[in-house]
């Protein structure tokens, strides 16, 4: 489910995804782009994914983006380009 890069017009227009799953794009996106969406994840956007998943739910997902940034903040320390990683190079 890693279509952040659908623009957010593009995905509201598409049927490809239900609300559930824009709510999680949303929260996504929200929380992964610090740098030009200054105020982070808004309460209208925590309140659209709190209406699909349950606390536990939102708790991995929340885990899940934090994961995927701190991956991505590695990669940009260490230059290690998107998708150059072969299984075992480093051992």
């Amino acid at each position: 489910m890693f279509v952040s890069a659908v623009r957010n017009d593009t995905r509201d227009e598409t049927t490809a995804f239900t609300e559930a799953e824009r709510a999680a794009l949303d929260l996504t996106e929200q929380g992964t782009r610090i740098a030009d969406a200054a105020g982070g994840v808004t309460d209208e956007t925590w309140a659209a994914a709190a209406m699909h998943y349950d606390k536990e739910k939102l708790a991995a997902w929340v885990s899940l983006i934090a994961m995927i940034n701190a991956a991505n903040r590695l990669n940009v320390i260490v230059q290690q380009p998107v998708g150059d990683y072969q299984p075992s190079q480093f051992g």
